[in-house]
């Protein structure tokens, strides 16, 4: 197994699914709320999230194929997409649209943490271009193990939300969020030339 591919997809995917970022919204959508209840909706959310990632990274691939998109095109627009997620986190637009995604709900396990927080266009994105990085089930388990490693580092992000957010404070996960920005911004351009290479644009 790649050892440079296996982190270069656990930094990706990190940066992507942004446990840093997500916690303080974890702690928003769950005010109020006890620590055994806390508990359950961060599970729920993650294991939800974490199937749809799985399914999109085993098919995503047949399914473009299917609907006639070339993975070179789709790594291009992943690659575009990629980097708008970047710009929100440096510009802070991000923080702001996940506050108007996250209505209030009685279980936000499903809506809005799994979908679109955790398991959305980006994350999606990701994992298929990722997955059609490896061949086999075996390159494909790596993926899958790679992204639930980092659903679990999100999973106790969120069982210490309340203690992350007392030690951090806004301004230090303000600080965060733009320093992953800038990373998910030099990725994603990463993945756009990749894409270009493909079509013979670029060497």
């Amino acid at each position: 197994m790649d050892i440079a591919f296996l982190i270069s997809a656990s930094v990706t995917l990190y940066v992507i699914i942004d446990p840093i970022g997500l916690t303080p919204m974890f702690v928003a959508l769950t005010q109020g709320m006890d620590a055994r209840e806390r508990r359950a909706i961060a599970f729920r959310a993650c294991v939800t999230g974490a199937i749809i990632l799985t399914l999109f990274a085993a098919l995503g691939e047949s399914l473009l194929g299917f609907i006639g998109i070339s993975m070179s095109a789709f790594r291009i627009a992943g690659g575009i997409l990629l980097f708008l997620t970047a710009l929100d986190m440096l510009f802070e637009r991000r923080a702001k649209r996940r506050e108007d995604q996250a209505d209030e709900r009685p279980d936000p396990s499903v809506f809005p943490l799994a979908i679109p927080l955790i398991a959305g266009p980006g994350a999606i994105a990701t994992v298929i271009l990722l997955a059609e990085q490896q061949d086999g089930w075996i390159g494909l388990a790596s993926v899958v193990a790679v992204m639930i490693s980092v659903i679990v580092v999100l999973f106790m992000f969120f069982l210490g939300a309340g203690l992350f957010e007392r030690v951090m404070g806004k301004t230090g996960i303000n600080v965060v969020t733009r320093l992953l920005g800038m990373l998910l911004a030099a990725l994603s351009v990463q993945f756009v030339l990749d894409g270009l290479r493909d079509f013979g644009f670029a060497g």
